[in-house]
């Protein structure tokens, strides 16, 4: 753990204000959802809660059987973070903090698809992985929210993904939001 040197106190209804740059440093916005823990040391540790990562083997295997059946790297994210990568690059995105075009993209429930020759590519992750951007983005939605997205890209320039990526892509976020909500 890091220090940060700030204290805070509690107040009579037992809230505890995070300072403003640890907010924006973690992208905490207000409702966002916070799982807290405790240790046998007193600490209390509270950690962003995503509800993808109760799917986070699922949704692995469910990007394997995609990007074998596609031919495509298939990326699958939640609001902060890449869950599961397949055919394509683990090392480089797995785990990896996703862009702020992608976050602003899933929670504004769009879906982009990239057109040929179209130079609006969206990027996965900040540190732009060279050749490694989307071209077909779908929104996850659970429950009315936006919980993550499901991107096809290729690092072949040449790959022109047409309406039949867009309903893969579709498809395969509809189901993982209906397996959430069960």
């Amino acid at each position: 753990m890091k220090a940060t040197g700030i204290v805070r106190r509690i107040d009579d209804l037992g809230r505890v204000v995070i300072p403003k740059e640890i907010r924006r440093t973690l992208r905490l916005r207000e409702g966002t959802p916070l799982e807290i823990f405790t240790d046998r040391e007193g600490e209390i540790i509270l950690k962003k809660y995503s509800p993808m990562m109760e799917l986070t083997a699922f949704s692995g295997q469910y990007a394997e059987a995609m990007a074998q059946s596609s031919g495509l790297m298939v990326c699958i994210t939640d609001r902060d973070q890449v869950v599961a990568v397949a055919g394509g690059p683990k090392k480089e995105l797995l785990s990896k903090t996703i862009s702020r075009e992608l976050e602003r993209v899933i929670m504004e429930r769009e879906t982009v698809q990239a057109a040929v020759g179209d130079k609006h590519f969206l990027y996965l992750v900040p540190d732009e992985v060279e050749g490694l951007y989307a071209e077909v983005v779908v929104p996850i939605i659970c429950e009315g929210d936006a919980i993550g997205s499901v991107a096809l890209f290729s690092r072949d320039q040449r790959t022109k993904m047409g309406d039949t990526e867009l309903k893969l892509a579709q498809t395969a976020a509809g189901f993982l939001g209906r397996q959430m909500e069960s």
